[in-house]
């Protein structure tokens, strides 16, 4: 089994993605384009300038396989509630082939930074972030 846990079903056919962008928020208009989506909203900019759509998939996001240059990636939005991610982020790691979790970047709001403000990190702690949580509990790591 790899490191995320996708040994179970669902695996994927042809060519693995090099990197899963996944941006978490909560579906349906009343939270678009509001602080608790910020995740959703890079996701949707990423699609677009790429050349690529949102597409509902059968893992209950929205999802795009983007070409960045010579690399496939794949972006999704899930269309769960923030504190189930994982119900969604884990099939997407399956049918995309990420085995490595630092191939798997979640974008998400941080309270605790000021507006406009970003920050990059690898690993470590979840900061009681609900959908982290879920998305850890599914994957068996938080490498991501």
């Amino acid at each position: 089994m790899s490191p995320l846990g996708t040994g179970r079903g669902g695996s994927r056919r042809g060519t693995p993605a090099d990197l899963l962008v996944v941006g978490l928020g909560n579906p349906g208009a009343q939270y678009a384009h509001t602080r608790h989506n910020a995740g959703a909203d890079v996701v949707e900019i990423l699609a677009v300038r790429h050349g690529g759509r949102l597409k509902l998939g059968k893992e209950r996001a929205l999802v795009a396989e983007l070409r960045i240059g010579d690399r496939l990636v794949v972006v999704a939005f899930p269309q769960t509630y923030m504190n189930e991610s994982g119900a969604s982020v884990g099939p997407l790691v399956r049918r995309f082939g990420i085995e490595d979790p630092h191939h798997l970047i979640v974008v998400h709001d941080e309270l605790d930074l000021p507006v406009g403000r970003l920050k990059v990190k690898l690993g470590g702690g979840l900061a009681g972030h609900n959908g982290l949580k879920s998305i850890k509990a599914h994957l068996h790591t938080d490498d991501f």
